[in-house]
């Protein structure tokens, strides 16, 4: 008798259980919402070795210049001019990079001269005629880039750091001047690495502008790394010249073109980093 009325009371507890525990069976879920639409921006970089990765200024831009709320692209290339970019099919790549949708606005930053104003026999595809090819290049670059929806931003040549009685020579002030030109053409903005690189390398001197080469002058060429058969192939040759950047002024130049980006492009002061 006794266990059955045991078995009957158990009974009557578990159905008056939900009666007696309202607020722990009833609780409200927490809140959630949705999260806020994500506005991006995108920047592209087209240009020659002084935009490209490991020589230029242009991958530490996009690592250590922008915020992730921008899509930073370097389609810098070394070796290349204005005319062999767009020939061998890197300006395609690079237009159809700039008609991706999807972005508040892209912004292409544009950089060729050392090889349009270098004419070597062994490199006949590079060079460009000063007066007329070199500034159409760059306005049909700039009218492609506006036809698909994109901000063109021409920048010109930083200097060499080849000093002549304690001043630079600035061989390629005659091409930066044609960039210059076709920026106020177009009404393109301008950013002016040439004048700023003059001023920076002749405040610092000509010693201390040379340690911004990727070797010591004098120095070979930087030693072939091991590699494996499955393993990464390309290499970087790291050398001293007159021209190309090593880390530290590569990041002297990203910061620059930042400072000054913001300054030409106000939407985008809140995206960069000094």
């Amino acid at each position: 008798m006794r266990s059955a009325r045991t078995v009957v009371l158990a009974l009557l507890a578990i159905a008056l259980l939900p009666a007696a525990m309202p607020v722990a069976a009833q609780a409200p879920a927490r809140a959630r919402t949705r999260a806020a639409p994500l506005v991006m921006d995108k920047i592209i970089l087209v240009g020659d070795s002084l935009m490209a990765p490991i020589s230029g200024w242009g991958a530490t831009f996009c690592a250590r210049h922008v915020a992730s709320s921008i899509s930073c692209l370097d389609l810098g290339r070394g070796g290349r001019s204005t005319r062999d970019y767009r020939d061998e099919g890197s300006w395609g790549a690079a237009l159809n990079e700039a008609s991706v949708h999807g972005y508040r606005k892209v912004y292409v930053l544009i950089g060729f001269a050392h090889n349009d104003g270098t004419e070597r026999a062994d490199r006949p595809q590079r060079w460009t005629e000063l007066d007329h090819e070199f500034p159409d290049n760059l306005r049909r670059f700039v009218t492609e880039l506006r036809a698909v929806g994109a901000t063109p931003i021409l920048t010109t040549p930083i200097a060499r750091r080849i000093f002549r009685d304690g001043r630079l020579t600035n061989g390629i002030r005659p091409y930066s001047d044609k960039v210059a030109a076709v920026a106020a053409e177009t009404g393109a903005p301008l950013i002016d690495l040439n004048r700023n690189s003059i001023a920076l390398y002749e405040a610092m001197g000509r010693d201390a502008a040379d340690r911004y080469a990727q070797a010591p002058k004098g120095a070979p060429p930087s030693p072939a790394p091991p590699v494996s058969a499955d393993g990464p192939q390309h290499r970087f040759d790291l050398r001293y010249d007159s021209v190309h950047l090593d880390a530290e002024g590569s990041e002297t130049f990203a910061a620059m073109v930042a400072r000054d980006l913001a300054r030409t492009v106000p939407d985008l002061r809140d995206r960069l980093a000094p």
